[in-house]
């Protein structure tokens, strides 16, 4: 399993950036798979924002991004996206792209996205 984020950057705050995460090695036709995005701000821990799974499209979001991030995929390019909106300077992290179905479990390299006041 391979995952590579892209689409990190700079914004200003209240701006919007879209992560993409081209995964490899599996497919997401396959049911069971959880499909993440973590971030990891400097001096802190790395902390969930999304999950969507192959199964039933559910969601979840970490509260501080309910109703600014939105987690989608395509599965016809078995690409997985984050949209975010409403960004603020708090946002600033490394946002890491995870995959994980019973024994697999596996990260991308990690993308930056810096928000500014």
């Amino acid at each position: 399993v391979q995952l590579i984020e892209s689409g990190g950057g700079l914004v200003q705050a209240g701006g919007s950036l879209r992560l993409s995460c081209a995964a490899s090695g599996f497919s997401f036709y396959t049911l069971g798979w959880s499909l993440g995005w973590y971030r990891q701000a400097p001096g802190k821990e790395r902390e969930f924002v999304a999950v969507i799974t192959t199964t039933d499209e559910s969601t979840s979001y970490e509260d501080s991004v309910k109703d600014r991030f939105i987690i989608t995929k395509d599965i016809t390019k078995n690409t997985l996206y984050l949209q975010m909106n409403k960004l603020k300077p708090e946002d600033t992290a490394v946002y890491f792209c995870n995959a994980r179905r019973f024994a697999d479990n596996a990260w991308g390299q990690g993308t930056q996205v810096t928000v500014s006041s």
